[in-house]
């Protein structure tokens, strides 16, 4: 196993720890911190390992489906997370068979995607769980209040981490960390946003801005209150994406 490789499984454990239901607040926000920071580690090592050598760690892309309910919610905490870690994405509407249906291509460097799945993934069941015990005011709509309390959680969550991001980046400069042709963390790291934002600005020429969203509902403090809380990834994928129920 590389160092790499096992900083990544050393993250997850963390993390586990920190979701599960024996661990006090105190504990889960330890090991929350740790884990943040050990993840913008990781992903200035993939950066420095792959520099002068793509095949280590390629530009990609990859589609996220987002299922209702609160679709449009998750892809505003998906692409918060996303562009904390270097990436741009793309939110994607379609008609299927369950009428309009919401997705959302992330793209960048491999790593920084992967970064991005497991933080998204544990968010979501952190979300559910936040919400399920936030109280809602009487007589307001719930579904209001919930699309709120989201947008504070994915704001507070994408401030967060990109916090994280910079003070690894910051540290790895201050060290004189050089990759493996002889460069500066602080210029591959340059470098590896300035590929990633003129690849996508070439693969999608006109691509329009989404619309602001105005939201109506008292959530939102509550909302960024459990994102400070929030643990900042998670130990799996898949189905745990449809977290967050009505």
């Amino acid at each position: 196993m590389s160092a790499s490789e096992a900083k990544l499984a050393t993250i997850r454990k963390l993390l586990a720890q920190a979701e599960d239901a024996a661990a006090s607040p105190a504990e889960a926000e330890t090991f929350t911190a740790k884990a943040a920071e050990l993840m913008a580690r990781y992903g200035v090592d993939r950066a420095m390992l792959a520099d002068g050598d793509e095949t280590v760690d390629a530009i990609a892309d990859r589609v996220i489906d987002l299922d209702p309910p609160y679709a449009l919610d998750k892809i505003g905490l998906l692409s918060g997370i996303a562009r904390a870690l270097g990436l741009q994405v793309v939110q994607r509407t379609g008609f299927g068979a369950r009428g309009k249906e919401l997705s959302a291509l992330l793209f960048g460097y491999s790593s920084d995607i992967e970064r991005t799945e497991i933080l998204f993934t544990s968010l979501l069941v952190q979300a559910a769980r936040g919400l399920a015990a936030a109280r809602v005011p009487a007589r307001e709509n719930k579904a209001a209040y919930r699309r709120a309390w989201l947008a504070g959680f994915s704001a507070t969550v994408h401030v967060r981490l990109a916090d994280a991001e910079y003070r690894a980046r910051a540290e790895a400069t201050a060290t004189a960390s050089t990759s493996a042709t002889g460069r500066s963390a602080e210029l591959v790291l340059a470098d590896r946003q300035r590929t990633v934002d003129q690849r996508f600005a070439e693969a999608f020429p006109k691509l329009r801005s989404a619309p602001r969203r105005v939201l109506t509902g008292s959530g939102h403090g509550a909302g960024v209150a459990a994102g400070a809380r929030a643990d900042l990834g998670g130990a799996a994928l898949g189905s745990r994406r449809r977290a967050l129920g009505g």
